[in-house]
């Protein structure tokens, strides 16, 4: 096919608020690589990575919850996930969906006119484990709000599934997130798991995950929501934030301990969810929406035998058993709406609010 010499693509061009973020019709095409795939973009997701690597809020500096507003101070060393400076101008956007149009020269030709998901997680392909080595799609290197972009051949997979390209988008980085926090924590169907922020992105798949790995689910999440989540197949749904965590536990499950907290909240009710804890608890968590910055009573760690588990870089094969969940049908997308690429700035702004079920995504 004859490909254009420029595409429309929103750059983020600083840390800031969304002026920060500008839309362009005539962004220059990207170049393939030799290992590269060339893919022409369905449909992109959005997700709390977006936010807060525009807003600098990964930054130590930073203290505060993540409200979508830029910060005034944000340190110039440590304002992206990884805690390394971001280079500007950037695309964003992880979950990109679409065809590919062209391949590298190292790439394979039966590519072209395939339908593919980019896994988020770009690694050193010669030693793929090494998180030390790992940078993220749309972080350090271009992503998907754009018509066009590029991945490594290495990073993409091959879908077959009759969801649309919307509904594919809503996956990548909300469930191979959720998963490897469920990974990370070994749950299995002995456990009994609260799932803070359950109404999200990352929230519903945990829900659904943990489901299939047969799981007992406990999710916090606004009441007004909780239909929505039942349908995912949440055992017991409780306020977003109870007053009482332990007697509204007991009032839904008839005991007020869990095995497993996974969390993505953090905040002001942090040493409520960590106090439903059994002992050998397990604690996993890839967020701190509500706030980084919480309380801890280290003896409620130590007396406990309690385990804590950060999640950010998963293992290679999660984002191929995803594949595989999602070709199955063992999971569903969870799609709240849609908007036009052109759009993003507002789509971001209804990401911010929370007040959706599941994931919003842009369309170029």
């Amino acid at each position: 096919m004859t490909l254009p010499d420029t595409m429309n693509a929103y750059v983020l061009h600083a840390h800031g608020d969304m002026d920060a973020m500008r839309f362009h019709t005539d962004w220059p095409m990207p170049e393939i690589g030799a290992d590269d795939v060339l893919i022409k973009v369905g449909a992109c997701g959005l997700n709390n990575t977006d936010v807060n690597t525009r807003s600098g809020w990964y930054s130590k500096a930073v203290t505060d919850a993540t409200t979508g507003d830029g910060f005034e101070n944000v340190g110039t060393e440590d304002p992206a996930w990884g805690g390394a400076p971001l280079q500007f101008p950037r695309i964003q956007g992880a979950d990109a969906v679409g065809t590919v149009v062209a391949v590298g020269a190292h790439g394979d030709a039966a590519l072209v006119g395939q339908r593919v998901m980019v896994d988020c997680w770009l690694r050193n392909w010669n030693d793929p484990l090494n998180r030390d080595e790992t940078g993220y799609f749309g972080s350090e290197r271009d992503g998907g709000f754009a018509q066009y972009t590029t991945a490594d051949r290495r990073n993409v997979a091959v879908i077959d599934s009759p969801l649309s390209d919307s509904e594919l988008a809503t996956f990548s980085c909300s469930y191979s997130t959720a998963e490897g926090m469920l990974a990370r924590a070994d749950v299995s169907s002995a456990d009994t798991v609260l799932v803070t922020g359950a109404s999200g992105g990352v929230g519903s798949a945990l829900i659904q995950l943990a489901k299939r790995r047969g799981a007992t689910v406990v999710a916090l999440a606004s009441e007004a929501k909780h239909a929505q989540m039942a349908e995912l197949g949440a055992d017991a749904l409780l306020p977003r934030a109870p007053d009482d965590l332990r007697a509204t536990l007991r009032h839904a499950i008839g005991r007020d301990t869990v095995t497993v907290v996974a969390d993505i909240v953090g905040g002001p009710n942090f040493s409520q969810v960590i106090d439903v804890l059994a002992r050998g608890g397990r604690f996993t968590c890839s967020g701190a929406i509500a706030g980084p910055i919480v309380d801890l009573d280290l003896r409620t760690l130590y007396l406990r035998d309690l385990s804590f588990f950060g999640s950010t870089v998963i293992a290679p094969q999660v984002f191929t058993d995803l594949v595989g969940y999602i070709a199955a049908g063992e999971v569903k997308p969870l799609l709240a709406t849609t908007y036009p690429l052109s759009e993003l700035a507002e789509a971001q702004q209804a990401f911010i609010r929370k007040e959706h079920v599941g994931n919003i995504v842009v369309i170029p």
